[in-house]
């Protein structure tokens, strides 16, 4: 047999290391034997692993536990303090900054409203870097002590050198965000569609925890869907999959937002809803006007029309992608559901196969409007615990968790 390249040694130490601390995360606690028999590690590997994510001080020991015949079992967590993760979500008409401890615990936010007509970059940029000063100085932390800033965005989020963002609704177009950030911080910035980050706190935090295969759909302006199979969200080949509004509902149909026609959206979403019922904003929060149009028996035969096509929409989903769990999001999605869910249960039943319809549920997601910056602060931390090789930088929940990677050899 040939001798192991120091570089496979290496990769075997931090594989083991990042499958400890994913699986210690999602526990919450759990102690060295706990750790052993759940990752498959020899006693020996783990034991190693956590004497080392002790001493960076990413873990910690929380008290013991009598064990059955031997000795109390010494139980461990990470430690919540050791840094914190900014969470931003930016939507049609505000930006949301949020600031979490290790434990998810927010600890500050401050929010700042968005002109629907007008989502500049640098004023959005802007409204970002001023976001997490004011979190910082509300929470008395200083930036040494942040591991990371996600963000929940609309569009495209195009990884690579740059983070690119392009956004149909915002007039964006390969908008360089993350090099506007960068102007004013040195943290390490982490990107997705909003849609997506909303899925992945619903998943680890909200409606889909415990679920493998989960469809997000998320209702506010426009809408949009996320996708996650086997505990792992579906990106596609540039981080564009999911654009389930602009899936065709009617041929030539309403034209919509993104210059198509007959899209979902143009039938779902709270503008086109709006415009069907024939509401004029009027300068008035667009949430505040929707909310009062569900109560309108005027409003009833577009909110009707709505449900028809949100069944449809949903089935479609269904038949597709065969969810465990089709979970309604958004702010205009929310509000739907909670007066609408068994009439759009029942149409997604008409137009869904009989076989995956039973087996899927359709319900409210959880988190409400911070969904969006929590997912996108779940995006540093799922960064940390995959790749937490480093020492404690300087100044600074229950399963089954959502899939972890691939165990390496012990």
């Amino acid at each position: 047999m040939s001798r192991p390249q120091r570089g496979t040694l290496r990769d075997v130490r931090k594989g083991n290391r990042s499958v400890v601390l994913w699986t210690l995360y999602f526990a919450g606690e759990l102690s060295r034997h706990d750790l052993a028999q759940l990752t498959g590690l020899s006693a020996a590997t783990v034991s190693n692993v956590i004497g080392d994510l002790i001493t960076d001080g990413i873990v910690v020991e929380t008290g013991s536990v009598d064990s059955d015949g031997g000795r109390p079992r010494i139980m461990l967590r990470v430690d919540p303090s050791y840094g914190y993760v900014v969470g931003v979500g930016v939507g049609e008409t505000r930006v949301r900054v949020e600031l979490y401890d290790l434990a998810m615990e927010e600890r500050a936010r401050k929010e700042f409203a968005l002109d629907p007509s007008h989502h500049e970059p640098a004023v959005v940029a802007r409204h970002i870097l001023d976001g997490l000063e004011a979190v910082l100085s509300d929470a008395g932390a200083t930036e040494s002590e942040v591991l990371g800033m996600g963000l929940g965005v609309p569009g495209v989020a195009e990884q690579g050198s740059d983070l690119l963002i392009h956004a149909r609704a915002f007039g964006w177009d390969g908008v360089p965000l993350g090099a506007l950030i960068r102007e004013g911080t040195s943290l390490p910035v982490f990107a997705d569609n909003g849609v997506k980050t909303t899925g992945q706190a619903e998943l680890w935090f909200g409606a889909g925890k415990g679920a493998q295969h989960l469809v997000m759909t998320f209702i506010g302006t426009g809408a949009g869907a996320s996708i996650i199979n086997s505990g792992v969200t579906y990106r596609g080949t540039a981080s564009g999959a999911g654009e389930w509004g602009h899936t065709k509902i009617v041929l030539d149909g309403r034209p919509c937002r993104c210059g198509g026609q007959g899209c979902l959206e143009a039938y779902i979403g709270a503008e086109a809803i709006l415009a069907g019922a024939g509401r004029d904003l009027g300068g008035d929060d667009e949430e505040s006007v929707f909310a009062e149009l569900l109560t309108d028996p005027l409003a009833r035969p577009a909110l009707d029309e709505a449900v028809r096509c949100l069944g449809a929409g949903l089935a479609n989903l269904i038949n597709l992608f065969n969810p465990e769990r089709v979970i309604l999001g958004g702010w205009a999605g929310s509000l739907l559901g909670r007066r609408f869910l068994p009439e759009i249960r029942a149409a997604a039943a008409r137009y869904a196969l009989p076989l995956p319809f039973s087996q899927a549920s359709i319900e409210l997601g959880r988190l409400g409007a911070e969904a969006v910056a929590l997912g996108a602060a779940t995006l540093v931390v799922e960064d940390f615990l995959l790749r937490s090789h480093a020492v404690r930088p300087a100044g600074r929940v229950a399963p089954p968790a959502p899939a972890p990677p691939d165990l390496a050899p012990a």
